[in-house]
């Protein structure tokens, strides 16, 4: 694309691809998987005197896939033709298949690119988009299978007395202990609402009784409470675990017929999309409109930093994650970072685009050696 772009913007002139692999404070798990690190890859996008940020949570070798596949057909487009950038990244990933690091790809150029352009014309990413509330509910999330009783009674009961409506314990690993575990939730936690996640290390039967034996303690919600691929055992779980449980899943979507699927089937009453992974804010929105179609609401999976402005902006809306592992990411990273008031996030109005910098000083020690 030539230097004179169609809004008379300067052409995106660079785009820089960093990876950072952060150590978690101890050893954690959940219903299917053990990890020690979490890896972030930062992309940085250039034009004039505005840098636009964004970020996926994904492999360091999504830094390379960027920065050979997605950069070359990214620089010099104009930055305020975000959908014209992000086919072109999908047509030149075509061949390596879009669902999973891919997808992630562009997830994190794509961001960064929403980004530029609101910094660019000098407005909050959300007033870019259109402000569809003034502030996202947060649910807390944690609670790995890892952690001790009084950890667990720390971590959770610790956010509802900050004011989270919502907490969010994993279970799965251990199956015998996971109703006891479940109590100790409960009693730490009061009033608030009380959401279980298994990572699909359910059987359906097993997952089905599990639900019906934690119906009584509150819980509310049962996120992926077997493999996210069964779509027919995410519907047997929606028709029969008590009225009072919601089943959720989604944040394995990384393309729209992926989503679709999932609610064609009946699959969940509560569809999760994760900006990180589902390409961006573009195909975030596009979830969003999805759901709006089906008459399902979305919950944001993760990252409330990258997906506050678009959580504010996409009308289905029910809540966002506040991760432990993330926001501890994206508070040893980022400035601009917002922090919850009575357990909601409201974007900060005074910064351009996402109002997220790189602390550059601070990341340097995390680096992914290239």
């Amino acid at each position: 694309m030539s230097a004179a772009t169609l809004s008379g913007a300067p052409p995106i002139a660079s785009v820089d691809v960093l990876a950072y692999t952060v150590p978690t404070e101890e050893p954690e798990s959940d219903g299917t998987l053990e990890w020690d690190s979490t890896t972030i890859v930062v992309v940085e996008a250039r034009a004039g005197d505005e840098v636009g940020l964004g970020y996926t949570y994904a492999d360091a070798t999504v830094a390379t896939l960027i920065d050979e596949r997605l950069v070359p057909v990214v620089a010099g487009h104009d930055p305020t033709s975000i959908p014209a950038a992000w086919q072109a990244m999908a047509e030149a990933l075509r061949n390596l298949g879009r669902p999973g690091l891919a997808a992630s790809a562009i997830a994190a150029v794509d961001s960064a690119l929403w980004d530029l352009k609101a910094r660019l014309l000098g407005v909050p990413l959300v007033a870019l988009l259109g402000a569809a509330r003034k502030s996202v509910e947060l649910y807390g999330s944690g609670g790995f299978t890892s952690y001790t009783d009084a950890q667990l009674e720390e971590q959770l009961g610790g956010w509802a007395a900050d004011g989270f409506r919502s907490v969010k314990l994993k279970v799965g690993r251990e199956p015998d202990c996971d109703v006891e575990r479940v109590r100790v939730a409960r009693a730490a936690v009061g009033d608030a609402a009380l959401f279980v996640d298994a990572n699909g290390a359910f059987d359906r039967k097993p997952a089905l009784a599990f639900a019906e034996a934690v119906a009584g303690l509150g819980v509310t919600w049962f996120e992926e409470p077997v493999s996210s691929d069964d779509l027919d055992g995410l519907r047997l779980l929606r028709d029969t675990a008590p009225a009072t449980i919601e089943i959720a899943a989604g944040e394995y979507g990384y393309d729209l017929p992926g989503f679709k699927r999932l609610l064609d089937a009946g699959a969940v009453d509560v569809l999760q999309a994760d900006a990180t992974r589902c390409a961006g804010i573009t195909g975030f929105l596009q979830v969003a409109a999805l759901c709006e179609a089906y008459g399902v609401p979305l919950s944001a999976h993760t990252a409330p930093a990258l997906q506050l402005h678009a959580c504010c902006a996409a009308q289905p809306l029910r809540h966002l994650e506040w991760f432990h592992d993330h926001v501890r990411v994206e508070r040893l990273l980022f400035d601009g970072a917002v922090e919850p008031a009575d357990g909601q996030l409201r974007p900060d109005l005074g910064r351009t685009g996402n109002g997220l910098e790189l602390k550059r000083a601070d990341a340097a020690r995390y680096a992914v050696a290239a």
